[in-house]
């Protein structure tokens, strides 16, 4: 069976076709800049590379554009669009109303709709691609999986606000949380690893990239997690702000006359590591300032570390008897000094990374002491791998 896995963003697409009978990507790509002059498509296949630099003013020209690569005579793994089985879409926001992967239908339709109030730069392109696959393979099953599913276990204790309940009731104003498939990849991979049934596991998932997030498992499911109502709670990130101070908003909004759009574009796009450095929302671009001197970017940096040493201090002490903490995704997976820095401090509680071991970038690295209280583990996440298989099981 083949499956082709389509993740959406505002302005980028990236994409893998999977052999599932194996699980082999056959190959994968990335489309960015659509709708923006300069879109281009790179496609790896093995260790060979194929370009193709050619405006597309839409998702549905990206992936005609897709389409095309994949069944290219010369670099292309397929024949014909026919061998395709099923596609699986990454969607962002699904609510309380999907709560796991589904075959989409109307009612799914009408939820991401819904929810993209919650989540105005992602379901609308998470749309535009599903649109774009159905014009282009009208008889093919598409199948979404949500970043929110798997934090759907979460009690009610960790996703209410402190709000008035009615705004729960009325609006579903609550926290949803996100990477939802990358937490629940890494969760299955570390019982894997741990040779333990997973429902007996409790550990600590942090997926830091530019977007992050710090997920508690407990019993091997999601127990409560930094991301809330839309992915800008939480983590100080790349260009997000994470936690403030609400009072913030308001008044930075009557100081300076902002509407709500541009508080918005503040807050998601200004803010975070580039907002505090001035530098960049790269974290390679920050450790290169830091170290040249940069004291904003040093900051930045420290900024990003001691809000993750907090969450994961606190979530430890609400999972209790935590077995592993795993780094995961683009600065999880690679900055070696940021996972020194995160964890620095908790020698105390007899949680020790090797320095020799921590020097690996990605795969699957046991990067802690023999003697930690607590493994600490880098694995690589494969969101797009989870998604094929959940579009397996249910085509």
């Amino acid at each position: 069976m083949k499956i082709l896995v389509i993740n959406c963003g505002s302005s980028s697409l990236k994409y893998q076709l999977f052999d599932m009978d194996n699980e082999e990507v056959l190959v994968k790509g990335l489309v960015e800049r659509i709708g923006i002059d300069g879109s281009r498509l790179k496609q790896e296949k093995g260790e060979d590379e194929y370009i193709i630099e050619e405006d597309m003013k839409d998702h549905t020209e990206a992936v005609k554009h897709v389409f095309d690569a994949i069944t290219d005579k010369e670099n292309g793994v397929i024949s014909d669009l026919s061998e395709i089985d099923a596609v699986g879409h990454r969607f962002v926001h699904g609510g309380e109303k999907i709560t796991k992967s589904v075959v989409i239908d109307e009612n799914v339709r009408e939820a991401v709709k819904e929810y993209s109030k919650f989540a105005p730069l992602h379901n609308p392109a998470n749309m535009m691609g599903l649109e774009a696959c159905e014009k282009l393979l009208p008889n093919v099953k598409n199948v979404a999986v949500f970043d929110t599913a798997f934090h759907q276990s979460m009690p009610e204790e960790n996703f209410l606000y402190g709000i008035d309940y009615k705004y729960y009731e009325d609006q579903a104003v609550r926290k949803y949380g996100f990477h939802g498939t990358s937490h629940d990849f890494i969760t299955q991979k570390t019982a894997q690893v741990l040779e333990k049934d997973q429902k007996d596991l409790n550990m600590i998932s942090c997926h830091l990239g530019n977007g992050s997030s710090i997920c508690a498992i407990k019993e091997g499911k999601s127990f409560d997690t930094t991301m809330g109502l839309t992915p800008l709670e939480g983590l100080v990130m790349g260009t997000r702000s994470g936690d403030l101070d609400p009072t913030v908003v308001t008044f930075l909004m009557n100081e300076y006359g902002y509407d709500t759009k541009k508080m918005d574009n503040v807050l998601n796009k200004e803010s975070g590591v580039l907002g505090v450095s001035g530098v960049s929302s790269d974290f390679r671009d920050l450790e290169n300032a830091a170290n040249d001197g940069n004291k904003r970017a040093e900051i930045a940096l420290k900024m990003f570390a001691n809000r993750a040493k907090r969450y994961i201090a606190g979530y430890m002490a609400e999972v209790g008897n935590v077995e592993a903490i795993v780094f995961t995704g683009g600065i999880g997976e690679n900055s070696i000094t940021m996972r020194e820095s995160i964890m620095e401090g908790f020698e105390q509680f007899g949680i020790k990374i090797d320095p020799e071991k921590n020097n690996v970038r990605g795969g699957c690295h046991l990067v802690s002491t023999d003697d930690s209280k607590v493994k600490v583990f880098v694995i690589a996440t494969n969101e797009e791998l989870m998604i094929a298989r959940d579009t397996k099981k249910l085509v």
